[in-house]
């Protein structure tokens, strides 16, 4: 079974990301990946790993019912998904990606002190989110 946790990691937002400051995904009639995952991440931090963040707005989108979940959330890591490093949130909206050692995750917006302390901080690993351009 794969995963997309990351434990004691910073996931930095992209380089090519356009803004500098975090912002909040905007409100669609059909919410987007971005708002959903803002949502569930900013309500509840490090209640809920990468893996529940993915599948959760996968299951959500895809109208999977709760009785269903298991059965669903298996047969979706049987092969790779995208982890939060290709996340909107990474690459547009400014947010950083911690998780602790569980693998839990929270939001660190970019342009806050706590960001730069995060992004400094040598006893987590680090990476970045994913570039929306090719070079």
């Amino acid at each position: 079974m794969h995963t997309t946790d990351y434990r004691s990691t910073f996931i930095e937002v992209a380089e090519d990301c356009p803004v500098a400051a975090a912002e909040a995904p905007p409100s669609k009639a059909a919410p987007t990946v971005a708002e959903l995952q803002f949502a569930m991440i900013s309500a509840a931090p490090f209640a809920h790993t990468s893996d529940d963040v993915v599948f959760g707005v996968h299951a959500d989108r895809q109208g999977i019912p709760q009785d269903e979940r298991a059965a669903a959330r298996e047969a979706f890591f049987a092969k790779g998904q995208p982890c939060m490093r290709s996340s909107p949130l990474t690459k547009r909206y400014g947010w950083g990606v911690l998780s602790d050692p569980e693998g839990r995750v929270a939001l660190v917006a970019l342009g806050t002190t706590e960001y730069a302390e995060r992004a400094a901080d040598p006893e987590l690993a680090h990476t970045r989110g994913m570039r929306s351009s090719r070079r």
